[in-house]
């Protein structure tokens, strides 16, 4: 999995200042929103990568620590269940509001309901050690809330809708407020139809109101070679539905990778433990031992002592993303024979006696 670079994301130096990153973040929002480009995947996918970077790099501690060891410091913790606001509402935060629909034309907030991204999802995959030196695809379900195709969405019974008598099926409250020779007008959504103009006379009978169905997905999983434990992937469109016609969320497959009964991990690299004879320490020799993918020879040295390391070249994981491979580190406990007989411990004695 290739890593993120956030500063090259949102197009600023590593040295660039917060109104500088604030800036550039809001350029690029105006160009990739979903809001602004209605069916393009490849928006919603920048979008996505675009507001990622700047959740990290806004923020002090997030971005101390991604300058320290970069998204690894992250999991899909930190961004999954994240919802795409609407153009108006993330424009609202930077404290522009909806002077940006005055001057282009656009519908403002009230008055017509708001398309809003679906949230992503977290699915935990459990594989083998083999398979994360192989590379494995693995099929999930995953449960998804899709809209009602009876209500579409609005979870009243189709000709039980009717206008919001708050409103009058404006979907708005204006209020209006003198101050001194002007008059103020402030928009509001309706606090009864939360915006929509409807309210529901009669509950769908096939989402009982809810606006939603939950139905169970299909996916197919591609997990590379060489993966690590805790590393996610992500899958783009694979997560919550948006409303009202707003983009799918995104799938991120977090990947635990079971112990292996005689390989430990660390990084690319694999360690093993195993057993050689006293004379084979003593005299030296060449032994075969396991490997992930089989044998190999491992030559010792006379004079071995026992928990020496020894190294195979090439024999570890897989690099992600790469065809070299890591190491694997041998340890050699000498075997100590219990239990002598008579016979064995004077030829012992004879063998050793001009030892310490």
């Amino acid at each position: 999995m290739a890593k993120k670079d956030y500063y090259e994301t949102l197009g600023v130096s590593r040295d660039a200042s917060e109104d500088e990153i604030k800036k550039s973040f809001r350029q690029l929002a105006r160009k990739y929103h979903p809001d602004l480009n209605k069916g393009s995947k490849e928006a919603e996918a920048k979008f996505k990568e675009i507001n990622e970077a700047y959740q990290v790099l806004s923020d002090p501690k997030k971005k101390t620590e991604y300058d320290q060891v970069g998204d690894a410091a992250f999991t899909p913790g930190d961004f999954a269940g994240y919802q795409t606001p609407s153009y108006d509402d993330l424009f609202r935060d930077f404290g522009l509001g909806d002077i940006f629909d005055v001057f282009s034309g656009r519908t403002g907030r009230a008055g017509r309901p708001q398309s809003r991204a679906g949230a992503d999802l977290r699915y935990d995959i459990e594989i083998s050690l083999t398979d994360a030196f192989y590379g494995i695809k693995n099929t999930v379900e995953v449960p998804h809330d899709y809209e009602c195709t009876t209500c579409h969405g609005t979870g009243g019974q189709p000709g039980f809708m009717r206008d919001c008598p708050t409103c009058r099926g404006t979907g708005e409250i204006r209020r209006v407020q003198q101050s001194g020779q002007q008059q103020v007008v402030t928009i509001a959504p309706c606090p009864d139809c939360g915006g929509r103009g409807k309210i529901i006379g009669k509950a769908c009978e096939t989402c009982h109101g809810s606006g939603t169905i939950r139905k169970t997905r299909r996916i197919e999983v591609s997990i590379p070679r060489g993966v690590r434990d805790g590393q996610f992937l992500r899958i783009a469109g694979e997560g919550e539905p948006g409303m009202r016609q707003g983009p799918p969320g995104d799938l991120y497959a977090v990947v635990h990778i079971r112990p292996h009964p005689s390989f430990e991990r660390h990084g690319a690299d694999l360690q093993s433990t195993t057993a050689i004879g006293l004379r084979t320490a003593l005299l030296g020799g060449e032994i075969t031992v396991q490997t992930l993918t089989g044998t190999a020879r491992l030559t010792i040295p006379p004079g071995t002592q026992s928990h020496t390391t020894f190294r195979l070249r090439g024999q570890g994981m897989p690099f992600l993303g790469s065809d070299r491979r890591g190491d694997l580190l041998v340890k050699v406990v000498v075997n100590i024979p219990k239990n002598l007989s008579q016979k064995q411990r004077e030829q012992v004695s004879a063998t050793f006696s001009g030892l310490t």
